[in-house]
């Protein structure tokens, strides 16, 4: 008899400590749009497509949620930066990122995506067949950083000479001087 209330005193024991125990709250789910992940900056939606959803993404987008405008495609360089880039859970931050703004002037608003893109990958899909209107920019990104933009109808350079070596807005490319000359530059005094 002695063994069995040993029993239950053991059993009442575990009971009451399971209760005292703090149930591990729940992961929060991670917005999403279209598959891919949200965050907010300054009150502005922010999608977080990989390389391969990006194009994707940006079809539905002007498809489905009339976002009919492409406002810009710029490259960053994050080879120096040290603080948070305020990249969701399950993004992995790359050398190189691809920024692109889309607007929809029936909601009154705009929405960036973010695409992670690798150094030793340089490579991103072209939105050329969804915004005809970024062929400069896409142009600018490859001529600046050293981005390709897979699909680009005439990935060439666009600020640079042809024969121009490097992508000066790399952050490993040391800052240089080009001498301006002017013509007829007299002393006006």
């Amino acid at each position: 008899m002695a063994d069995d209330d040993a029993v239950a005193d053991d059993a009442a024991e575990d009971e009451a400590a399971t209760a005292a125990e703090p149930e591990a709250a729940p992961e929060p789910e991670i917005e999403r749009r279209h598959g891919a992940p949200v965050t907010w900056s300054c009150g502005q939606q922010v999608l977080h497509p990989s390389r391969e959803e990006l194009t994707t993404v940006v079809r539905t987008l002007r498809d489905d949620d009339a976002f009919a405008m492409c406002l810009d495609v710029c490259g960053v360089d994050y080879l120096t930066y040290d603080a948070d880039r305020g990249l969701p859970e399950g993004v992995a931050p790359e050398r190189f990122e691809v920024v692109v703004t889309v607007i929809s002037h029936e909601s009154r608003e705009r929405i960036r995506l973010r695409v992670q893109v690798p150094a030793d990958d340089p490579t991103c899909p072209s939105l050329f067949d969804v915004h005809p209107g970024t062929e400069a920019m896409e142009r600018e990104a490859f001529d600046l950083y050293g981005i390709s933009f897979e699909g680009h109808p005439d990935l060439t350079r666009i600020l640079m000479p042809e024969d121009w070596q490097g992508y000066p807005l790399r952050k490993d490319v040391a800052m240089g001087r080009i001498p301006v000359q002017f013509k007829a530059a007299g002393d006006a005094r």
